[in-house]
């Protein structure tokens, strides 16, 4: 079966849409106010809050990378530490009681959480390389058999 099929295609572009989506919104999301009020708001959250998006869309992502045998460990562990940063994230802002907002959000705490969200988003946008580097494979064109 050629691992370059239709499905593996659509699995691809779909996932790759969907990871990329909730790092692309909330940029837009910017741009739009920025240019309507003037002022600068950008929800770094908002990716977070969308994962089921990224979950999705790395694992249609994941899944046409194992069909066409190609980045499936690059795309996988992304997705993994994706998903840590997520739950450390969150995990962190819960345990210094940020998240309930019993402590203000200062000092050493609050950077601890602003590092474990950008790792998150590095994550976030590695998986989302892997997703384009996934398009170029699958959809590079076919090179012939040397004959012998």
């Amino acid at each position: 079966m050629n691992m370059r099929d239709g499905l593996t295609r659509l699995f691809a572009v779909a996932g790759t849409v969907l990871v990329w989506l909730p790092i692309l919104v909330p940029a837009v999301f910017c741009l739009i106010v920025l240019v309507r009020s003037g002022g600068f708001h950008f929800d770094f959250l908002m990716p977070a809050e969308l994962f089921p998006v990224v979950l999705l869309g790395g694992g249609l992502l994941l899944w046409a990378a194992l069909r066409a045998h190609l980045h499936g460990r690059r795309i996988g562990w992304s997705l993994a530490v994706t998903a840590a940063f997520l739950v450390g994230f969150q995990a962190f802002a819960i345990l210094t009681g940020m998240a309930s907002g019993d402590v203000e959000p200062q000092g050493w705490l609050w950077a601890g959480v602003l590092v474990l969200i950008a790792a998150f988003w590095i994550a976030l946008i590695a998986l989302g390389v892997g997703g384009i580097l996934l398009l170029r494979s699958v959809f590079a064109p076919s090179r012939p058999e040397a004959a012998g």
